[in-house]
This record gives structure tokens, C-alpha cells and sequence, in this order.
């Protein structure tokens, strides 16, 4: 990305401060003052913004080909990122309310991201080396890929289709509702209720912690998983597992196969549904409950 001016050392507190600016590289500037102005960088194109700090609303909307590097957006910085494309974020703090919303061709690396409603209904984000936290991120997202990401809020990955996630820990609750082709790879899940209503979720060699997990599923797989104190998992779901470990309890899966190595019941009663899935506990020392 070539920048055929350079501003440095400035600050910027008035409404669209640099208003379709192309072709800039913006350095230790601050975007904050009295003047509350909102908007600073609306409509820009090829602009690299480095080591600036963000105290005003909306600073990124209808922008593309911009990358921000070792930059704040603080927590008044609200909506910083929408209706854009082709971003790239690198060594920044994103702490702003909706962060980035409708955007497409994002890439984030070695990041802090401190937002509730990030990500929502974007396109093609990928992400390493991430700290996120807030509730309902990347709702209704799609074309995802994360690696060492820590995440941590509530209602995560709603609705979203093609995902990939790996190494990655996750704190969550209602994770992957009515998701569609999500694949999971050597990461730590924790949350209740998580992937109801999925369909073509893939686990593998995963730790998931939590009660009622993998319900009314379709076309469910988990490859060398873990199910730590888990209970009543798989109700209504379509299910291909192979679970490695101790866990509590399995509760009316209708189709498919479980092979596990120790599970304390198996509850097969008051379903509305058949229940044709095998299941084959290697510790025969399980109660089943019908």
C-alpha cells in the first residue's frame, strides 16, 4: 500500500476530521477533544493509520484498503469499524460498543478486542493471536477463521456459517446456535447449552465443559473429545462421537453412534422422537435410565 502523504503528530476533534482521505499514513495522532467530532475517517481508501489513539465515535465507516497498527479505539470510540472492506488490525486495542459490523476481508493479529456485538454479520474475518471479550460476537457471521484466540462472553457464534477455530480456549454460553458448518480443532470450550440447533458441527480433540451440550444437532462429530462434567448431553441430536475421559450423563440422542470410555447414565425416556443411536460405553459400570 503505497501513502503519498504522510500526517504525524496531530490531533483531531472536529466532525470528519479527514474525510475521504486517500492515500495517507497517519502516525501518533489522537482523535479526541471537546469538540466530540464523529466520523474522522469516514469513506477513506488506502490509508495505514500507526500508533494513534481513538477517543471519538465512528472513526472507520464506508472505508477500504486500511490498516491500522499499534493503535487504541477506547471504550468511547463506539462503532469504530462498519460497512468496510479490506481492513487489516494489527497490535491494537479495540474497546469500543459494536466494533465491527458489516464488514468484509478483515484480518486481525495480536490484538485486545474489549466489545460487545463484535462482528456481526461480517464476511471473511480472520483472526490470530486474539483477546476477545463481550457478549454475542460474530453473530450471524461468515467465512470465519480463529486461531489462538481467548474469548470470553455470552451468546458467541450465533447463527453464523463456515467457521474455523483452533487453539484456541473459549468461556461462553449458547455458543454456535443454529450455526452451520463449524469446524473445531484442539481448543478448550467452557459454557452451558453449547451448539443446539446446529448443523454439520465438527469437534476435534476438544475439551468441553458444561451442562447440557450437543442438543437437537444435525450431522453432529466429535473426534477424541472430552466431555468434562458434562450432563445430559446430545438430547435430539444427530451424532457421531468418539468422547474420551469420565463424564456425566447422555439423554435421548436419535441417530448415529457414541463410542465412549466412562459415562455414569444414560437416560433413554420421555422422548418424543426414536432412538436409534448406538452407544457403546467401554466401563460397562453406567446406569441406564428408561
Amino acid at each position: 500500500m503505497e501513502q503519498n502523504e504522510v500526517i504525524e503528530n496531530k490531533r483531531f476533534g472536529e466532525e470528519r476530521a479527514l474525510y475521504d482521505a486517500q492515500n495517507l499514513l497517519i502516525k501518533n495522532c489522537l482523535f479526541v477533544g471537546k469538540e466530540n467530532g464523529e466520523s474522522a475517517l469516514k469513506e477513506a481508501n488506502h490509508v495505514v493509520v500507526e500508533n494513534c489513539y481513538f477517543d471519538l465515535k465512528y472513526p472507520f465507516w464506508h472505508d477500504e484498503d486500511v490498516k491500522i497498527l499499534s493503535s487504541t479505539m477506547t471504550p468511547n470510540c463506539r462503532a469504530a469499524l462498519w460497512y468496510s472492506k479490506n481492513i487489516e488490525i494489527e497490535n491494537s486495542n479495540v474497546f469500543g460498543i459494536k466494533a465491527l459490523r458489516e464488514c468484509e476481508n478483515i484480518l486481525i493479529k495480536r490484538s485486545n478486542i474489549y466489545s460487545v456485538e463484535f462482528g456481526w454479520k461480517s464476511n471473511n474475518i480472520k483472526g490470530d493471536t486474539l483477546i476477545i471479550t463481550g457478549d454475542y460476537a460474530f453473530f450471524m457471521g461468515k467465512n470465519i477463521d480463529l486461531s489462538n484466540t481467548r474469548y470470553e462472553g455470552k451468546y458467541s457464534f450465533q447463527y453464523i456459517e463456515d467457521l474455523n477455530i483452533k487453539d484456541s480456549i473459549f468461556d461462553t454460553k449458547d455458543a454456535f446456535w443454529h450455526s452451520k458448518n463449524i469446524v473445531v480443532r484442539n481448543s478448550y470450550i467452557k459454557g452451558e447449552y453449547l451448539g443446539w440447533y446446529s448443523e454439520n458441527l465438527t469437534l476435534i480433540n476438544c475439551v468441553i465443559e458444561g451442562t447440557q451440550p450437543l442438543c437437537y444437532c444435525k450431522n453432529l462429530k466429535l473426534i477424541d473429545c472430552e466431555l468434562k462434567n458434562c450432563d445430559l448431553a446430545f438430547e435430539y441430536s444427530e451424532v457421531n462421537a468418539s468422547i474420551k475421559g469420565h463424564f456425566k450423563s447422555i439423554k435421548n440422542p436419535t441417530s448415529g453412534k457414541i463410542d465412549a470410555e466412562f459415562v455414569e447414565e444414560i437416560i433413554l425416556k420421555e422422548s418424543k422422537f426414536p432412538l436409534n443411536c448406538d452407544i457403546n460405553i467401554k466401563n460397562k459400570n453406567y446406569k441406564v435410565i428408561k
